[in-house]
């Protein structure tokens, strides 16, 4: 372990990116409430109140900053009342997180030249809160003291298709850091093979998304791989006109900060996470963290649920539905409800949901002409 040295809080800033549309959660998360302002977990929290929560024990409540669609900007303000004008951010257009970070970057450099960020999604689960700020105080001392973007990587379990990788060498990146390593390669969502072979090797972390760099480093790096982004980006601040922010948006490039920069630039290190972590990226990766029955069911929601010779099934559906749900004769199957829709798919195919929201989405356009 690290050594941790002694770096003031008063120059650390969190940005959470939370521009997320929930696809992938359909029909429980749509475009008008994606997962991040869902309780997911069950737990009476949405995954951004959790997020906040947990970053304001690694920072001032007053340097978190959450970047998210103009439309949620909002839905942000009455989940997390009381916040500075500068801490929610509402990005015209979606444009990937390079220019997400970028953006939040330059509000921050203009009340902070000294800044260090940490960058993190906002629709993520953690488990064992007070090893990931440990790990996190350790990734700031290392970023700050040598320049570097520390990132945070997960120890794979299983050669999931929905996670990015990160290969690392070796050697430890300083003496005595046995869980902080030199970066080699990002890839992003493998297939299943390349997975497995991933994992075989052990030389490979699950990326977490996190990453950790100060204000000066994060500029170099976008100046060095991305100046398309940071030629307009490093110029808004929290009084920058909407017509120009929606100018600057439009011309930027649409990159992820993986792609742009992880991938390309020689100075990031991977940490080793001790605590427990989930992108939940799927239904699948969701089952995974909930608790189960002896049947290996998991149910989100008050509603009466009744399973009969069900195995391996998860069922989702809203409280305020407030209907009674029978599930029999199914193993490995999401049964899920919104408001106007029941989904029941197996687990295995919900690469389909995408086709099946297109399907829905045509047919009730056909309806309303």
């Amino acid at each position: 372990m690290i050594e941790e040295a002694a770096y003031s809080n008063a120059h650390l800033w969190v940005v959470i990116m939370a521009g997320g549309n929930g696809s992938r959660f359909w029909p429980m998360s749509n475009p008008d409430s994606p997962k991040q302002f869902l309780d997911v977990l069950g737990v009476g929290k949405t995954l951004l109140e959790m997020t906040f929560d947990r970053m304001t024990r690694v920072c001032q409540r007053d340097h978190v900053v959450i970047v998210t669609g103009e439309n949620y900007v909002d839905r942000v303000r009455a989940l997390l009342p009381d916040l500075q004008p500068y801490q929610v951010l509402g990005e015209p257009m979606r444009r990937n997180t390079a220019p997400c970070i970028a953006y939040a970057a330059s509000i921050i450099g203009a009340i902070d030249p000294d800044a260090v960020l940490i960058v993190t999604p906002s629709d993520h689960a953690i488990f064992r809160t007070a090893r990931f700020v440990s790990d996190l105080q350790q990734a700031v001392t290392v970023a700050s003291a040598h320049d570097w973007i520390v990132t945070l990587g997960a120890r794979p379990v299983r050669p999931d298709t929905s996670y990015g990788y990160i290969q690392f060498k070796e050697e430890s990146s300083l003496p005595g850091a046995d869980d902080l390593h030199p970066v080699i390669t990002f890839t992003e969502k493998p297939p299943v093979d390349l997975a497995r072979q991933f994992i075989a090797t052990g030389e490979f972390f699950w990326n977490a998304g996190i990453f950790v760099w100060s204000l000066k480093v994060l500029k170099e790096a976008y100046e060095k791989y991305l100046p398309n982004v940071v030629r307009d980006m490093f110029a808004l601040n929290t009084s920058t006109p909407h017509d120009e922010l929606e100018r600057v948006y439009s011309q930027t490039e649409a990159i992820s900060v993986d792609n742009g920069i992880m991938e390309k630039a020689s100075n990031v290190h991977v940490m080793a996470a001790s605590f427990d972590w989930s992108d939940i990226e799927t239904w699948d990766t969701l089952y995974d963290v909930l608790p189960r029955d002896l049947q290996g069911n998991a149910v989100l929601g008050k509603a009466g649920v009744f399973l009969y010779d069900t195995t391996n099934t998860i069922v989702s559906t809203p409280d305020a539905l407030g209907k009674t749900v029978v599930v029999e004769g199914l193993d490995g199957y999401i049964v899920a409800a919104n408001n106007d829709t029941i989904m029941v798919c197996r687990r295995t195919s919900e690469e389909q949901i995408f086709r099946f929201v297109s399907d829905v989405d045509l047919k009730k356009m056909m309806e309303n002409k």
